[in-house]
Parts: C-alpha cells; structure tokens; sequence
C-alpha cells in the first residue's frame, strides 16, 4: 500500500536516507536531523514523498519510500522517480518489485506515460530490480552524482518505463 508521507514518517524517512548502505545511492549526504528537517519539510509541502507498506494493515511499519515528481507543461507527462529505498529490515523479501507494481500504478492513475529514473552504474541490484519491473535502459549520465564526502563523480544509468 502506497499513501503520502507525513510529518509522522520523518524518523523512518530519516533514517532510510542516512543508512550508510542506502545513502550512497541516494540524494543528500549524510547529515544530522536538525539539518535534514527542512529537507523533509520541503517534500512534504511540494507533495512528492511517498511511503510504502507491505500490509494493509493499518498499523503497519513503513516498508520503503520513494519520491514520484511530475514535470510540467510540455513534459508533463513524465513523472521522476528517486529516492527509492527499502528498509535494510525488510529486503530480500520481494518488496522491492511489490513497491515498483505499486508505483508503477500509482503513476498511471496519475496520467502519466513515462516514468524515468537514474541510479548509480555500480548499483547493480537496483537496476536489475527496476529492469525486471519493465524499466529500460537508456544511456549513461557521466559524471552525474557527486559524492562530496569521497571527492568523486558517480556515472548513472537512465531508465525509463513507458506506459
């Protein structure tokens, strides 16, 4: 299940995006709470931050996370995902495919034809996840993530999926 995130996810949130497994893939460098608070605040406002669970349940822990971005005007059928991330407590399970079916429906209710996504050349296991959801491959971002805390570049692979 798929909802919005909230002020109440920021912990879960939080602590997917500083995970030293799960950071290196993603967005922002490691940082403290109290620095990453408007970063979250933002998302929350600009209405792009989901959070998935693998239940129903009502009171079931957050599974995964990810930001769905739509662009606008000429481009508004494309839709960015980013920030896709499991809990390190929940992986090897299947989830990851579970949450991409998801966010894959989710983007269709909202008329969107083509998803894109990037992720790190050397991230192999998100690639073959995001290719075995039906994503392609369509060429190399050089140079296009910047690790500031190891000084160096990343390459990444642009996928899209086509609805």
């Amino acid at each position: 299940m798929i909802r919005s995130a909230n002020k109440d996810d920021f912990d879960f949130v939080y602590r997917l995006y500083m995970h030293p497994e799960v950071n290196p893939f993603l967005l922002y460098e490691l940082m403290d709470e109290d620095s990453f608070r408007p970063i979250f605040e933002e998302l929350l406002r600009d209405g792009v931050l989901y959070i998935f669970r693998a239940s129903d349940e009502e009171n079931a822990s957050p599974t995964g996370m990810f930001k769905l971005i739509q662009l606008k005007h000429r481009t508004s059928h494309i839709a960015y995902l980013g920030g896709v991330a499991i809990d390190s407590s929940f992986t090897g399970r299947g989830y990851g495919v579970h949450m991409m079916q998801e966010i894959i429906a989710l983007a269709e209710s909202k008329g969107v034809k083509r998803l894109e996504l990037s992720t790190g050349v050397h991230n192999l296991r998100a690639a073959a996840l995001y290719e075995k959801c039906g994503f392609k491959r369509e060429g190399i971002l050089r140079h296009f993530t910047y690790l500031k805390t190891e000084d160096r570049y990343i390459d990444e692979v642009l996928m899209s999926y086509l609805f």
